[in-house]
């Protein structure tokens, strides 16, 4: 199974990936555990670094579909307007769907003003380095917001296989149990590794 948890920046996905996972036993890939290793060698943004954090994420997901874990979710910022990150959705998609899996995917929508507060919270800070220049983080969410369209405005609602949910006032916990309740994914234990 791939569950998709999707949103623009410091709207939760990887607090809400922490949860799920802790409810479910599935394994959490956020973004940042690429981004951040292929920060450590070229510029973000680069084309060395697009090329590596996009082999990385596919060669991972490849090996979880093709594993006998029980999934995998995966946090993503989707331009909805850029046809590319639509293709990369569905390619990610296909790893999973090509072996039988099941994939569905969350989408968080939280006001701009929350997101800014979320963006500076330990636990963000901890598990993101490139995060921890918090005015350079702000400028770049702010920037973001500007220049790509990062939620659906609803053209998914109504599909089996996707949910999005204003967590603005909603804790992770709750947006989690939400997820599970929705989708109808196993509770089960903790996978190691998690904070």
């Amino acid at each position: 199974m791939l569950v998709f948890i999707v949103g623009p920046p410091a709207v939760g996905k990887m607090t809400v990936g922490i949860e799920v996972a802790r409810r479910t036993g599935l394994r959490l890939f956020h973004t940042h555990h690429t981004i951040d290793l292929a920060l450590q060698f070229f510029a973000h943004g680069t084309p060395p670094f697009r090329r590596l954090v996009g082999e990385f994420r596919r060669r991972i997901l490849e090996e979880v579909a093709g594993s006998d874990l029980p999934g995998l979710i995966f946090t993503y910022v989707w331009d909805f307007d850029d046809p590319a990150d639509g293709a990369v959705v569905q390619e990610y998609a296909s790893l999973f769907r090509a072996r039988g899996g099941r994939v569905v995917i969350v989408e968080l929508e939280a006001t701009q003003t929350e997101r800014l507060r979320r963006n500076e919270t330990e636990l963000r800070l901890a598990e993101k380095p490139s995060k921890r220049d918090v005015e350079q983080s702000r400028r770049r969410l702010l920037e973001a917001d500007a220049t790509y369209r990062l939620n659906s405005s609803g053209e998914f609602d109504g599909r089996a296989d996707y949910l999005r949910i204003d967590n603005t006032h909603l804790s992770p916990a709750a947006v989690a149990d939400q997820v599970i309740e929705v989708f109808g994914l196993p509770r089960s234990g903790a996978p190691r590794g998690l904070p």
